[in-house]
């Protein structure tokens, strides 16, 4: 057995803080052992060391909503002709960008053709470099609806369930479908609903039969509920939630994605932004500051997500998701716990999101506690990505 060990350091995750050594079984990709690692050691054929001291070691961060193909340019319609060989360049320099930052897990929700699954499974087979990635293949829309430039376009229920069928028989991980319009689309409406209640339904059903999970674009309160309703896994945005739609997704134990970067990215953004797409994010960011208020007062799960890829939505700067969601209302140790343990639920993962022995080798030395400062994310000194040091 190869062996790390993260010695004198601080382990802080969900669970909460304890000083302990760590120790990672490198060709496992597991954490053996915390606390008292000698016994590891005694049987490990070869052991490094990691010097921690006076650091803190926490589990990587899980992005559950980026889209790998995307360069967070200003206009995004601009490179919807792209060649498909491009996009999976831009894939896999982003898979090291996410990986370096400290994201060791991050959920594709959207691209062209099989871009992101081919490079979840090149990540998986060792020939890039980069977080676990899960993904849905493309997005499920109505004709001419959000994202149709890159997306399945399917109408009625049976198409949409023929279409949910294509992704699967991809390979993919998740099933995302477009329950509403979206700031990103010239001439969508953000508010209102593209799919319908048997739509959804049809998404669903076709998925539950693989036993994958779905994700739902829904922006305005209408959307977000029929989502819901469906069975659908998680809403993503979320953007127009009022108490009701809330307690909908709680009745139905419907995650929320926020992505508070992606507006953010686009009210604070550069220059190049269409001004309809500015527009329609001014108005959603208005709406969107009591989202966090009603799904607290409700119990909503929250994973954390950053639609990265979107207008100065940069995928390295996956940490700022964290301030923003503190900023919204989220206590530090809350925020962390969205970015690890809730997000790898909603992935389905049971073995990603703690330091703990028997849990993926994921994880990032910080200078400060993230239970208290997420900002300490934005500095890792090692990051160790199922079971290999990147950084």
């Amino acid at each position: 057995m190869e062996l790390l060990v993260c010695r004198d350091g601080t382990v802080a995750d969900a669970d909460g803080t304890i000083v302990a050594d760590v120790a990672v079984d490198t060709a496992a990709g597991e954490i053996v052992a915390v606390g008292d690692v000698s016994d590891a050691v005694e049987t490990a054929t070869t052991v490094t060391e990691l010097d921690a001291s006076g650091q803190f070691v926490a589990p990587g961060l899980i992005d559950a909503h980026v889209h790998l193909q995307m360069d967070a340019r200003a206009d995004t319609a601009s490179g919807r002709h792209e060649p498909r060989d491009s996009l999976a360049f831009t894939a896999a320099a982003n898979l090291r960008t996410a990986v370096e930052a400290g994201v060791t897990t991050v959920r594709d929700l959207g691209a062209a053709g099989e871009v992101a699954i081919q490079a979840g499974e090149a990540v998986a087979d060792g020939r890039l470099v980069g977080p676990r990635v899960l993904a849905s293949g493309q997005a499920i829309t109505m004709t001419g609806g959000h994202g149709h430039w890159s997306g399945r376009e399917a109408d009625g229920a049976s198409e949409v369930r023929k279409a949910t069928r294509e992704q699967l028989k991809r390979g993919a991980d998740v099933v995302k479908c477009m329950a509403t319009g979206g700031v990103l689309t010239a001439g969508a409406q953000t508010e209102s609903t593209e799919l319908t209640p048997a739509e959804l339904d049809a998404v669903v059903e076709a998925a539950n039969a693989k036993r994958v999970p779905t994700a739902a674009h829904a922006h305005g309160k209408q959307g977000i509920v029929d989502a819901s309703e469906a069975g659908i896994t998680s809403v993503e945005h979320g953007t127009y939630m009022d108490r009701e739609a809330a307690a909908t997704m709680a009745d139905n134990n419907t995650y929320w994605v926020p992505t508070a970067s992606a507006l953010h990215g686009i009210v604070e953004g550069g220059e190049g932004i269409p001004a309809a797409t500015v527009a329609k994010a001014e108005d959603a960011a208005e709406a969107f500051a009591s989202s966090f208020d009603h799904a607290a007062a409700e119990g909503v799960e929250i994973a954390m997500g950053t639609d990265a890829g979107t207008p100065f939505n940069e995928i390295g700067d996956a940490p700022q998701e964290l301030q923003y969601m503190v900023e919204y209302g989220l206590e530090p140790a809350a925020a962390l716990e969205s970015a690890t343990v809730t997000a790898a639920d909603l992935c389905g993962l049971d073995d990603v999101g703690l330091i703990e022995a028997g849990y993926a080798a994921d994880l990032v030395v910080l200078p400060a506690n993230p239970r208290e400062e997420p900002a300490a994310y934005e500095s890792p000194t090692a990051v160790v990505a199922d079971g290999d040091r990147v950084v």
